[in-house]
Order: structure tokens, then C-alpha cells, then sequence
């Protein structure tokens, strides 16, 4: 009997310190925006100084991040825009305090492939490029050739911002291309020398790709900063109310100065 309490005892405790340490480990998921490269950075930064940190990151689109939040499966989730009023309710329904804390400012840059002539577009043309109304390069002072968009998938922050700023909430045309991340549109423009797309501050300096301006204000650091340029943003960790323990310790790590210094390396815009 004493060998069978000791037996059970033993795998009580290992039980517990499993559940601690499942505790201490910080689950984030969400837009691929921050997902993809400035929070893995900053998680990697912060586990340097706290080695008993553990951490899982799921850059998916910021859908998945607000939904991980009214879910309870994760403690922050990034999004790259705010969460609706559906998702509010739903979090409410479940009892989740929908807790948003601004952590950077981004810039949504239009980009072509770096061959093409086009380096400026008005605000109308980038909504009827979008929307389908121009097709071709040659009506916008570009090279004859059929204008191929590619664009967000629909679990995507930066899908939904820029629908809002850029198309004034109107439809993609139907012949948009839907890529899972910043990283794979900019590939496709890059390889394709009538491409069209959209990308986050941090993804305007990838090889075979360039930036156009927007009613001649380019999408920088300085003009996002600056309120200047047309498709600028903030972008957010969402919690379940206010954050406590290991949560908190990341968010305040991620808006503090070494944090913060990290946000501006990586191509985003402190906010602070």
C-alpha cells in the first residue's frame, strides 16, 4: 500500500509540474504581420534574459489570433487590426474582456515588380486596380500588360485594413490571388513583372520588388510616423482582460525600450 501511494504521490507531482510549466509557457497566435518576423525576434530576445521562458508563436492571420483569445487558447493574440463587433460579442458571450494594447505602428506599402516604370499611383487608381476596374499597366502610364493582384487571404488584418483604406470596403476583383503571408506576396511580385500587391513596412525591402508612392508620400518610417501617408495602421497583442504573470511580462517587455528598439529594426514604426 505504501509503494502504491508513493507511485501515486510521485505522478501527482510530475502531473503538477507538468501543468506549471504549461502554465509558464506563453501561447501566442495571430497575424502573420507580426508573427512572421518581429515576434519571434522578441520572444527569442526576451528568453535570452529569462531562460526558463518556453514560448509557441502560430502567425496565421489575426482572425486566428482575436479567435485564440475568445477560445482561451492562447494568451495574446496579434492582430494587425482591431477587433469587430462580432468578435467583441462573441468574447463577451464567453465571458473574454477583449483587451487590446497598441504595440506598433505599421504602413501598408503598395508594391510592383522593381522593373516596372509605374513609381506613383493616386489613391482612386490603387482602388480600381483592386477592385477590378483597371486591368491593364498601360492605363496607368506602365508598360502594356495585364495587371495580376495578389493580395491577402481573408483571415488577414492587412486583408481587411486594406480593404478598409484602400477600396473604401468594396470587393477584391475576382481574379485577386490569395497568399497565406507578407513574405509569399512579395515573392509572387517579384516573379512577376505585372504584379500588384501589398505588404507591411518590414517587407518593402525584399529582393525584386519596390514600393510605389501614394499620391506622391511614400510609405517610410517618417511618413507613417508623421500621419502622412494614406494606408498607415496599428497593430496589437489582445489579451483577455489585463494581462498578469508571464503575459504580462512579454507585452511589457515588447513596449519597453529594448522592445521597442527592436520594433524599429525590424521595419515597423515604436510607439514610443
Amino acid at each position: 500500500m505504501k509503494k502504491l501511494i508513493a507511485i501515486i504521490t510521485a505522478a501527482l507531482a510530475l502531473t503538477t509540474a507538468a501543468g506549471i510549466a504549461r502554465a509558464d509557457k506563453l501561447v501566442i497566435k495571430g497575424s502573420d504581420t507580426l508573427g512572421a518576423k518581429l515576434v519571434p525576434m522578441l520572444a527569442e530576445q526576451y528568453k535570452a534574459a529569462h531562460p526558463d521562458f518556453s514560448y509557441d508563436i502560430a502567425a496565421e492571420g489575426s482572425a486566428t489570433g482575436i479567435a485564440a483569445i475568445i477560445q482561451s487558447t492562447a494568451q495574446i493574440g496579434m492582430a494587425s487590426r482591431s477587433a469587430n463587433a462580432t468578435e467583441i460579442s462573441a468574447a463577451a458571450a464567453k465571458g473574454v474582456t477583449m483587451t487590446s494594447h497598441v504595440v506598433a505602428f505599421d504602413g501598408i506599402g503598395v508594391i510592383v515588380n522593381a522593373a516596372n516604370g509605374v513609381t506613383n499611383l493616386t489613391k482612386r487608381q490603387v482602388e480600381q486596380i483592386f477592385t477590378g476596374e483597371i486591368t491593364d499597366w498601360s492605363a496607368l502610364g506602365g508598360k502594356p500588360g495585364k495587371i495580376s493582384i495578389y493580395t491577402r487571404n481573408s483571415a488577414s488584418g492587412t486583408y481587411a485594413d486594406f480593404k478598409e483604406l484602400a477600396m473604401h470596403k468594396r470587393d477584391y476583383a475576382a481574379s485577386a490571388q490569395k497568399m497565406a503571408g507578407n513574405e509569399q506576396i512579395a515573392a509572387e511580385v517579384a516573379g512577376n513583372p505585372n504584379g500588384i500587391g501589398y505588404v507591411g513596412l518590414a517587407y518593402l525591402t525584399d529582393p525584386g520588388i519596390k514600393a510605389t508612392a501614394i499620391d506622391g508620400i511614400a510609405p517610410s518610417k517618417e511618413s507613417v510616423q508623421a500621419k502622412k501617408y494614406a494606408y498607415a495602421r496599428e497593430t496589437y497583442y489582445y489579451t483577455n482582460g489585463e494581462p498578469t504573470g508571464v503575459t504580462k511580462a512579454f507585452l511589457d517587455y515588447t513596449l519597453g525600450n529594448e522592445g521597442q528598439a527592436t520594433v524599429g529594426k525590424v521595419g515597423f514604426v515604436p510607439v514610443r
